[in-house]
């Protein structure tokens, strides 16, 4: 489903690129839930498939709606993705009663690139804007956000061609873009992962986040796996790494999602 039903802000068809859209897997139950809105990664170049849709099943079978967000990519930047990423936060959140989804129970979930987008919406958002449709005007908090050997950081560690495609080489951004450069008191918990020995994305990115968190007493939780590529996904021929999923879906329950 598209998240505007009018032309999305900063839409260049010279890119030929679809409009945003958000695909909605919704879980088997009759209680309303929470629901996890899942952003693949791929360098802000492409939306890595496994990152997607078999996250969204993972999420269904602990009884979580999910949502994978098809969010703009190269040769769009800042703030495009972002922007994509706040209005399915509202787009979700405004449609909960319909959907059977707790509203105060909404969180982002994202892989590298798309761990960075997550992260940055975790500590960028608003209580909803004076202006625009009824969506705007819904607040784009999310209440837990997900990172998935995530670039975190736009600084020493990060990862140099998604921080190039984001920021389009503006060194103004590089801390504007730098999660644990901001993060404050009312960011959401976090649940965060990473493999020690990532090659593409240092695990450094993981720890600035848990100290950044852990300074300002944000509650998280946070996996460094000894072994395991960049990019595993649901981490399968990996059984160690695989454990993610299930913590990850016990964090939530124990948000109350």
């Amino acid at each position: 489903m598209k998240l505007w039903s009018q032309t999305p802000p900063l839409f260049d068809p010279a890119y030929e690129q679809p409009e945003t859209e958000l695909h909605f897997y919704p879980a088997n139950t009759a209680s309303p839930a929470g629901c996890v809105i899942i952003c693949p990664g791929g360098a802000y170049r492409l939306r890595a498939a496994h990152e997607g849709e078999a996250y969204a099943h993972m999420f269904n079978q602990a009884g979580l709606h999910a949502a994978v967000l098809d969010y703009r990519l190269y040769p769009y930047s800042y703030p495009a993705p972002m922007l994509d990423l706040q209005r399915a936060i509202r787009f979700v959140r405004y449609h909960a009663e319909e959907w059977n989804i707790l509203p105060d129970k909404i969180a982002i979930c994202g892989s590298s690139a798309g761990g960075h987008l997550a992260a940055v919406c975790a500590v960028d958002f608003d209580d909803g804007m004076p202006d625009g449709d009824d969506i705007d005007r819904v607040s784009c908090r999310p209440d837990a956000a997900i990172l998935c050997y995530a670039v975190a950081t736009l600084g020493p560690f990060t990862h140099q061609d998604t921080s190039l495609v984001i920021t389009k080489g503006d060194p103004m951004l590089v801390e504007k873009l730098s999660a644990e450069k901001n993060i404050a008191e009312n960011t959401p918990p976090m649940f965060i992962w990473h493999t020690a020995d990532d090659q593409a994305v240092p695990v450094e990115n993981a720890l600035l986040m848990g100290m950044a968190l852990s300074e300002k007493k944000v509650p998280y939780e946070l996996h460094i796996f000894p072994h395991g590529p960049h990019g595993l996904g649901l981490a399968a021929g990996y059984p160690e790494v695989a454990k993610w999923a299930e913590l990850c879906q016990s964090y939530l329950k124990s948000l109350g999602f």
